[in-house]
Parts: C-alpha cells; structure tokens; sequence
C-alpha cells in the first residue's frame, strides 16, 4: 500500500513537471528557494532582439529567445556577400553562442495574450522526414505535431522586426529577389552566375542573351544603391575576368524607384554625387517610374511597358510583420501599422496605458510624437538602452531617463572604392568638420564602420580579410 502510494505521488510530480514545461516553464527546476528569476521573452533575433541578447544580464535574468532564425544578420554586409566581395558566414551571428545560459526555440509567435501574459508559438522548423525545399526555407505553420506551444513570460520584448514591402503588386513574391536575409544574399549569388552560364549557350540569340544579362533593382534606398555598386564591382572585375568580353559588355544593370530622386534620406548634394557616379559607371537611374506587375523574367513599367531582365531584386521599404498586425488592444501608427510606444520603450495600449512588462523595439516600434527612422542604427540604440534599463530593472534599481536616438550620420557605398557619408542631420551643420564625404574617405568611413560594427572577434578578423584578397 505504502509503495503504491508512494508510486502514485511520483507521477502526480511527473505530471506537474510535464504541465509546467508545457507552458514554457524550461527552468521550473534546479532553482532553489529565494532564488526565482524573472522570465524574459525575447522576440527576434535581428539588431534589437540580438543587440539585447548579447548584453542583458543572464545570471539575473532567465532568458528565452524565440526566432525562426537561428542567427543574427549582418544586414549592411549583405550586399558584399551577395555578390562575393564576403563570404556568408561573415555576416551572420549564431544566436546559439549565448546558450546555456539561455532559452532559445527557432519558432514564430503567432499571438501574445498580454493579460495572462503568454505567448503562442509554433516551430519553424521542418517537420521530420519533410522533402527538402533546397535553400533551407520552412513553409509557417508545417508543425509536425499539429499544434502551438505556450510560453510565459514576466518581461517581453518584442523585437519581430518587418518583412519587405510588395505593395501588393502581382508576381512581386514569386519573380523576385529579397535582400533581407543571408539566404536572399546566397539565391542572389546563384542566380548571377546561372544568368552567365545560360547567356553562354551557343544557340542563343543576342537580344536573348541582353534580356538574360539584365539586372533590374526596384528601390533607391542605401539597400538597393549598394546592391547596385556591389554587382557594378562584381561585373567589372571576376565576371570580365572569366567570361568571354563579348558577353560581358552586354550586362546592364538598372535601378527604379517610385520617388522623383534615390537615398532621399540624404543630402541633395551626396545624392547628385551618386546620381553622377552611377551615370558615369553605366548603371541607368530610372527615378519617377512605377512597376504594375512582374511576371517570369519580365518587369511592367507604367512608363515603358515590358521591361524583360535575368534577375529582379526588390528592395521598397518595409511592411510590418503578421504579428505585429494580429495584435489587438495595442496603439498602432495608422500608415506603418507599428506599436506606438512611449518614450521608455514601452508600449501602448488603447487606453493610452503603458504597458509595464512589455518593451517594443526595433522596425517593428514607433515611439509616439518622435518618429524615428527604421535603420538599424536606431534599433541598436534602442536595445543597449533597454539592455541597461533591464539589467537595473532587475536589481530593484530605478532607471527613469528615457530613451534618445544619437544620430551618428548615414553611409552608403556607391562603387569602385567610393562611398558618401552625411552627417548634415546629426547637429554637426552642413559645414561641420567632416558633415559631408564623398569618394575613398568616404569608402574609407564606410569601412571602418562596419568593421568596428562586427560583433564577434571572429568576424572582425575575417571581413578585413576577406577585404584583403579581393584587393590582390
């Protein structure tokens, strides 16, 4: 009888473990008495999630990351890596690095119950025994299990960040490329030699091999100029180097953008600079024009009809992520549909109540009456704020300065060793030392930048590297 019961307590513990790991409790045990840790939740893995990652305290926090990527990327490198000034590994950062001292589970948060403070989740990754997709893609919702798994928190930050703007424009999703991702930046590189390889055959035409040689980039910003420059570079140096020259002086590239100039964001002087570099360079500016649709290796101007290219990469601003669009009962920006915040980083609710045990940062944020651009500069200095205001947080101490936003200037390489950087909006004035650059300082700016931006010792050996030998 008493082995009986004895039996029977033990599963009725097993039980209560299962329940609590089940609602996301990963460290119910091995915690004594007195030494509970607040659960922080932390929603993506890009410049805010990652930047508060590597710096909040995480042996007085218990930490739990949830990303369907596995890794941190790089963005501003990613256009070298497309085209292979870089190689992919030096723009991405494992999230697993920090482990075990944190949580982390590649999934989606599909919903947050901010009452009762738990998150819906479902796993990103594919299911066993799944076809594979080839470039590593999980399709949502592919659970092996058929269902969501709960997570509780005390402290979230949502950090979900933005997927790239279509516009809902027919056959954007399906013909083009996106540079958000290194997997974007690898489908690139693959598809600029496929594009090569298939000019090459003997039994095309040369209008054929025109069409298959054209490079098309939707979007001015500094994503879409530097992917620009980045190709313009590649072309000119290993693509004329291995490639017959007859094949070669058919490339084109061509870049389109909505708004009457590129890089509004900067100064009118710097854009004419590049406006003028890129003239120079052949690659053709087709500001003012608007894309109807895109089929299978075929581009619809409004103002030239049917444009046929090899490869479209698309690069338009952001749209804001399902997430953030399925939450209810938060203050949301009517235009970009991003979670208004106060200016603690905190975010708002309908009432006008700021909720206290929830922080918005990064594209996916917008703090009220102070719009601030969504680059990764604000999202980093968004995260080292709350990485300081938490780790104070959780020592009882107050921490009442509110966020504020250092601009530190804006860079943008423009190709064959040259670049711009504007530091005209930053309080330095437009003849402050050093408010304008353009040409090899510049490109000099530019690549200190990124080098001293780098996170992992790793990397800030392997980019100046790779730099190096792509010199010789």
């Amino acid at each position: 009888m008493q082995v009986s019961l004895r039996a029977s307590q033990s599963r009725t513990r097993l039980l209560q473990t299962r329940s609590l790991l089940r609602i996301g409790g990963t460290r119910a045990f091995g915690i004594g008495p007195g030494h509970y840790k607040q659960r922080l939740v932390i929603l993506g893995s890009g410049w805010g999630g990652y930047g508060l990652l590597r710096g909040i305290d995480k042996d007085e926090w218990d930490v739990t990351v949830v990303s369907p990527n596995t890794y941190f990327n790089f963005t501003p490198l990613l256009a070298s890596t497309a085209v292979g000034t870089l190689e992919f590994r030096t723009a991405v950062e494992p999230v697993r690095r920090y482990a075990p001292k944190i949580n982390y589970y590649q999934a989606w948060c599909d919903d947050v119950d901010l009452k009762n403070k738990v998150l819906t989740c479902m796993p990103a990754t594919r299911p066993p025994n799944a076809e594979p997709t080839g470039d590593g893609t999980v399709v949502k919702h592919h659970n092996p299990n058929g269902e969501p798994f709960h997570i509780r928190y005390d402290k979230l930050v949502v950090a979900v960040g933005a997927y790239s703007q279509t516009f809902n424009i027919p056959g954007v999703k399906e013909h083009a490329h996106f540079l958000k991702d290194v997997r974007d930046a690898r489908r690139i590189r693959s598809r600029i030699l496929e594009c090569f390889e298939q000019a090459n055959q003997p039994f095309l035409s040369d209008i054929e091999r025109r069409n298959l040689l054209h490079f098309c980039i939707v979007g001015g910003g500094p994503t879409g100029v530097e992917f620009a420059a980045e190709l313009h570079d590649l072309l000119h140096t290993d693509i004329l180097r291995h490639y017959d020259k007859s094949l070669t002086r058919l490339a084109k590239i061509s870049l389109y953008d909505v708004a009457p100039n590129i890089l509004g964001m900067f100064d009118q002087n710097l854009r004419k600079y590049t406006e003028k570099t890129f003239s120079r360079e052949g690659i053709s500016l087709l500001t003012s024009h608007n894309v109807d649709k895109v089929e299978a290796g075929k581009l619809f101007v409004k103002e030239q009809g049917e444009v046929p290219f090899g490869m479209l990469v698309w690069s338009t601003g952001l749209a804001p992520n399902p997430l953030v669009q399925s939450l209810q009962g938060v203050k949301k920006d009517p235009k970009t549909s991003s979670i208004i915040t106060d200016d603690h980083l905190n975010m708002i609710m309908e009432d006008g109540q700021a909720n206290e045990d929830v922080w918005v940062i990064g594209d996916a944020s917008k703090i009220e009456d102070a719009p601030l651009p969504a680059t990764a500069q604000v999202a980093s200095q968004k995260a080292k704020y709350l990485v300081k205001k938490l780790n104070r947080i959780v020592n009882d101490v107050e921490h009442k300065k509110p966020f504020e936003f250092h601009n530190q200037g804006s860079l943008a390489y423009i190709g064959n060793w040259k670049a711009i950087y504007d530091r005209t909006g930053t309080g330095a004035g437009e003849d402050g030392f050093m408010s304008k650059e353009t040409g090899k300082m510049a490109w000099l700016l530019w690549r200190s930048a990124y080098f001293t931006m780098t996170l992992s010792w790793r990397n800030k050996i392997l980019v100046p590297v790779y730099w190096f030998m792509n010199c010789m």
